[in-house]
C-alpha cells in the first residue's frame, strides 16, 4: 500500500574468455555489458533513486586506464549511464566496432569485469556522492577498489571509531564509505607485506605487481575486514589487478544468487534476473549461502568459502512478501500461500456470504496474494460444498434447487476494482497537495461492487497506515460497498528494522500507534516512561547483552485488540460504509515462506546485537520526541 525505501538491487558479470571469444560466438565484444544492462533493467525495481556501473580490465599495460565508473541520479539512471558508456564508441567505424583487440587496447569500459548497483536510500541523504559503486584509487593496481552492496549496518559509529582509533580520519559517515575504507586498509596492508617480501628477495620491480596478484588472499582480507560488521549485507567489490568477490552476511539477511559458467560467472540479487537473461533453468541459478564469499582470481579460478561463521538463517520476509520480483518460481508460491493462508479470517468477515462480496487487491505487487486467497476461499467453498451434499444425501434433501444453491451460486467473485493510473510526482511537494491529488491515482471500476457488498482488498503490508486514511479506504470508498475490509499479507509491523529497508522510526508504524492509544485508554500510560527507563538501563549494557525493552508495550495486548484500534485510527471520519482491517498471523507466515523466514519486525527478535540496540533507541528518540534512524546515531 504504501512505498517503502527498501534493498538496493547489485549485479556483476565476470568474463572468463577474452573478449575476441564474445565476439566470435555472439557477435560482440560487449557480450559482458549487454548481459550487464538486461540484469540491471530487470531489477529495476529494486532502486528508483540512482544507478552506477563499474568495469575493470585486465592485463592493460601500464600508462592505460583500466578501471572505469559511470554513475547517474533518477528514476532513468539505467539508460543514463548505458548511453553515456555507449557515447564512447558512436564514432567507431563498423570494423572498430568489431574489432576487440582494438576495444581492449584503447575503448573504456571495454572490459572482463562488470559491477552495478540499483540505489534505494536507507541514509535519506541524496546526490552523485551517494551512488554506489564507490572507488577508492592508488598507482598501484592491486591496491585499487571498486564497491557496491545492499546493505546496512547497524554500527558504522563503533566501525569509524575503530579506525579513528588505527590514525585513520574518516570523513563520510555512511557505511558504504566505512565498509570500502575497511576493506581498503586490510588490502593495503595485505599488498605491503607482499611487496616487501617480494622487493626483498630480489623481484626485479616490474615482475613484482603480477606476483602480488597471484598471491593475494581475497578470502583473508575480508575475513580481517568482516569481523566487526553487524548488519544485513550483499556486497561485490573488484579489485584493479581483476580479483573480485561477492559476500553475504552470515544470517543471511540479504539476498544474493549467481550462475557459473565456463564463459562467465555473473550475480544478482535476485534468481529470475539470471534465469531470464541468460535462459537457464532456476536449478542452475544457486543462493551464495550465509557467511560465504564467491571469489574470483585474475586468472579466472574461482571458490565460494567461508569468510566467517555462519549463523542461524534470517533471510528478510519482506523479500517475499513485497520486494521480490513475484516471477521467481518460489517467491510466487510463497505470495500465493500467503494469500490463501488469510481466508479463515476473511470468512468469518465475509460471514460466509460470498454471494455479497468482491475480492481485490491493492497495490499491484499484491495482484499474486490475491490469486492465493481467491484459491483459499474456492477451497473452503468446495469443501463446505462436499459437506451440504452429503448430509442431504443423508437426510433425502437432496433436489435440483439444492444443487442449484450449493453448486452454482455462492462462489468468492474477484474483481478488478483499482487501476494505478498516474504516477505521483516527486515535484508535488506540499503535503497538503499530494494528499488532495493521491486520491486520483487510481481509476475505478464502476458498477462491479454493489450496495450490498463486502469489498475484500488484500494489500502486501500496512506499514504506517498513512495511505490507507488519506486515499486508498477513500478510493475504495467510492465503490459504494457495505463494508470494506482491507487484508495484509503481512502480520503488524511492531519493530524497526536496521539491515536496509527504511522502516526505522518507531513513532510512524501504526501498530505501535494503536499500542500507545489502547495503555493510555487503560489508563496505564506510566508504561509508557518504564520501558523509557528500562530502554536506556538496556544500552549500558555490553550490546551482546541487549534485549528488546519494546515488548513490554504490547504484551498486555492481544493482536485483535491492535488491529481494531489500528481500524479505528485508519478510518477516515468521515467514512462512507465500516472498515475492518486484518493482518496475517505470525504462525501463518512462516508455513508460508519456504525455509528460514527473518520475522524481526514483526517479533521484535532480531539477527544481531545491533538490533537490539536500534530497538531501544528507536523508542528512546519517539519517548523524547526526537526523529532520525536510530542505527545512524552514535551511542
Amino acid at each position: 500500500m504504501e512505498q517503502l525505501k527498501h534493498e538496493c538491487g547489485v549485479a556483476m558479470i565476470r568474463l572468463l574468455k577474452p573478449l575476441e571469444y564474445y565476439e566470435k560466438k555472439y557477435g560482440t565484444w560487449m557480450y559482458g555489458l549487454n548481459k550487464l544492462y538486461l540484469l540491471m533493467e530487470k531489477q529495476h525495481n529494486r532502486g528508483q533513486e540512482g544507478a552506477g556501473l563499474a568495469c575493470v580490465k585486465l592485463e592493460a599495460n601500464p600508462g592505460e586506464e583500466y578501471m572505469f565508473r559511470e554513475r547517474a541520479l533518477g528514476s532513468g539512471a539505467i539508460t543514463e549511464i548505458f548511453e553515456t558508456v555507449q557515447s564512447n564508441f558512436k564514432d567507431l567505424s563498423k570494423e572498430q566496432l568489431h574489432d576487440a583487440a582494438f576495444a581492449k587496447r584503447t575503448l573504456p569500459f571495454a572490459g572482463e569485469a562488470y559491477m552495478g548497483h540499483l540505489r534505494y536510500s536507507t541514509t535519506g541523504k541524496s546526490g552523485i556522492s551517494y551512488v554506489h559503486p564507490f572507488l577508492r584509487r592508488n598507482n598501484w593496481r592491486a591496491k585499487n577498489l571498486a564497491l557496491c552492496g545492499n546493505f546496512n549496518m547497524t554500527n558504522t559509529p563503533e566501525l569509524n571509531q575503530r579506525m579513528i582509533e588505527r590514525g585513520q580520519h574518516p570523513v563520510f559517515g555512511t557505511d558504504t564509505q566505512t565498509v570500502l575504507e575497511e576493506i581498503g586498509y586490510h588490502l593495503d596492508e595485505a599488498h605491503t607485506d607482499l611487496y616487501r617480501a617480494l622487493r626483498d628477495s630480489g623481484m626485479p620491480g616490474p615482475e613484482i605487481p603480477h606476483a602480488i596478484s597471484s598471491r593475494l588472499n581475497i578470502q583473508e582480507i575480508i575475513h580481517n575486514s568482516a569481523k566487526q560488521w553487524d548488519g544485513g549485507y550483499a556486497i561485490m567489490g573488484a579489485i584493479g589487478n581483476g580479483d573480485y568477490f561477492c559476500l553475504r552476511d552470515p544470517h543471511g539477511i540479504r539476498p544474493c544468487h549467481y550462475l557459473i559458467t565456463d564463459e562467465f560467472i555473473a550475480v544478482a540479487s535476485e534468481r529470475v534476473p539470471l534465469m531470464t537473461v541468460f535462459e537457464v533453468e532456476s536449478e542452475q541459478v544457486q543462493e551464495l549461502p550465509p557467511a560465504n564469499m564467491l571469489s574470483i582470481k585474475a586468472d579466472g579460478t574461482h571458490a565460494i568459502t567461508e569468510f566467517t561463521t555462519p549463523l542461524k538463517p534470517a533471510p528478510c520476509s519482506f523479500e517475499k512478501i513485497y520486494f521480490s520480483r513475484g516471477n521467481d518460481p518460489i517467491v510466487y508460491r510463497e505470495r500465493k500461500a500467503l494469500g490463501a493462508a488469510l481466508t479463515p479470517q476473511i470468512v468469518d468477515s465475509l460471514e460466509d456470504r460470498f454471494d455479497k462480496s468482491a475480492i481485490t487487491y491493492i497495490p499491484n505487487t499484491a495482484e499474486t496474494a490475491y490469486y492465493g486467497l481467491l484459491e483459499g476461499l474456492r477451497v473452503y467453498r468446495r469443501k463446505r460444498v462436499h459437506a451440504q451434499l452429503l448430509e442431504a444425501l443423508r437426510n433425502g434433501t437432496l433436489d435440483e434447487n439444492m444443487l442449484d444453491s450449493a453448486i452454482l451460486k455462492r462462489w468468492p467473485r474477484g474483481e478488478k476494482i483499482a487501476h494505478k493510473d498516474i504516477k505521483m510526482r516527486t515535484f508535488i511537494t506540499q503535503e497538503k497537495s499530494r494528499a488532495q491529488l493521491v486520491s486520483h491515482v487510481y481509476d475505478l471500476t464502476y458498477g462491479a461492487v454493489g450496495p450490498e457488498d463486502v469489498l475484500v482488498a488484500i494489500d502486501d503490508s500496512i506499514v504506517r497506515g498513512t495511505t490507507l486514511r488519506r486515499s486508498i479506504l477513500r478510493i475504495l470508498g467510492r465503490t459504494n460497498p457495505r463494508k470494506i475490509v482491507i487484508a495484509s499479507t503481512a502480520p503488524q509491523i511492531r519493530y524497526p528494522d536496521c539491515y536496509g529497508i527504511d522502516m526505522s522510526e518507531l513513532g510512524n508504524f501504526i501498530a505501535f500507534q494503536a499500542a500507545v492509544s489502547l495503555i493510555k485508554q487503560h489508563g496505564q500510560a506510566r508504561l509508557l516512561e518504564e520501558v523509557y527507563k528500562a530502554c536506556r538501563e538496556e544500552l549500558a549494557k555490553p550490546k551482546e547483552e541487549r534485549r528488546n525493552c519494546v515488548k513490554a508495550i504490547y504484551e498486555g495486548l492481544t493482536e485483535a485488540e491492535i488491529s481494531r484500534e489500528i481500524t479505528r485510527l485508519v478510518t477516515p471520519h468521515d467514512a462512507p460504509c465500516p472498515v475492518e482491517v486484518i493482518f496475517q498471523t505470525i504462525e501463518n507466515l512462516h508455513e508460508s515462506i519456504e525455509g528460514p523466514c527473518g520475522d524481526w519486525y514483526f517479533t521484535g527478535d532480531y539477527p544481531t546485537p545491533g538490533g537490539y540496540t536500534t530497538v531501544n533507541v528507536a523508542y528512546m528518540r519517539w519517548f523524547e520526541g526526537k526523529g532520525g534512524r536510530a542505527y545512524d546515531l552514535p551511542l
